[in-house]
């Protein structure tokens, strides 16, 4: 299971949110390479990076700080937040990103985000599935679709999605351990999915038990930040791979 610390952009600065609400920000470094290289010298080869700023915006805004980590470090980069329209998701891509996040656009633009997984291709387009009582949020989580979680993956595996990264947005921030029942759902009901789970994570224990289930990846972003998890104890659980 790959190994993925986040980085949530606020005004340029490294932050974390509760609940996805933004009220909660907390700044832990006013400057995400210093913090992405941190990562990197621990082992880590892939990071999630969401620009909080443009999801709010509804358009991609901290392209900048995409760009200065794609240029200085050697992370694959999923980037996320604010993608709406294709001068965005090309901006992410020259910028450096390796993936591109799509949720809301998923919900509300349907055929963009289908033209996207046909011109880019579903190994560089990620369908994110972030949850709220069974119920697909979208616009920075602020509002709640009617999509149904399992029915919204199954029809864009349809459409050719390989990777899904899943929160439940109840559990994002809390450190009170993964929806591991809501990821066992998914793997059941959609078990060729790679998988990405994120929100929760608490403890290194947590993680081979996501590792169990069959989840493809883990995000992990408060719990570092918080140093309930250290780089150090997440170096031999680190799997590097394309």
């Amino acid at each position: 299971m790959r190994i993925i610390p986040a980085i949530d952009i606020i005004d340029g600065k490294c932050v974390r949110l509760t609940k996805g609400d933004y009220a909660t920000k907390k700044t832990y470094n006013e400057d995400p390479l210093e913090v992405a290289k941190a990562f990197e010298d621990s082992g880590v080869s892939f990071l999630h990076v969401v620009d909080l700023d443009g999801a709010k915006a509804k358009s991609i805004v901290n392209h900048k700080v995409l760009e200065n980590l794609a240029t200085h470090t050697d992370l694959k980069i999923d980037f996320g937040g604010g993608l709406k329209s294709d001068a965005d998701i090309e901006i992410a891509f020259e910028c450096g990103a390796h993936q591109v996040t799509g949720g809301s656009i998923a919900v509300k633009q349907v055929d963009i985000f289908q033209k996207w997984i046909k011109q880019y291709g579903s190994d560089r387009i990620i369908l994110g599935a972030d949850v709220k009582e069974d119920r697909i949020a979208v616009g920075g989580w602020a509002e709640t679709s009617e999509e149904q979680i399992i029915p919204f993956i199954k029809r864009y595996q349809e459409e050719g999605i390989q990777y899904v990264i899943c929160t439940d947005i109840s559990r994002d921030g809390m450190l009170e351990g993964p929806a591991f029942s809501l990821y066992q759902s998914l793997l059941s009901e959609c078990p060729t999915i790679k998988l990405i789970a994120s929100g929760g994570v608490s403890d290194i224990q947590e993680l081979p038990l996501l590792a169990e289930l069959g989840c493809e990846g883990v995000i992990i972003g408060k719990a570092i930040y918080e140093k309930k998890i250290s780089l150090k104890s997440l170096e031999k659980l680190i799997v590097n791979k394309p």
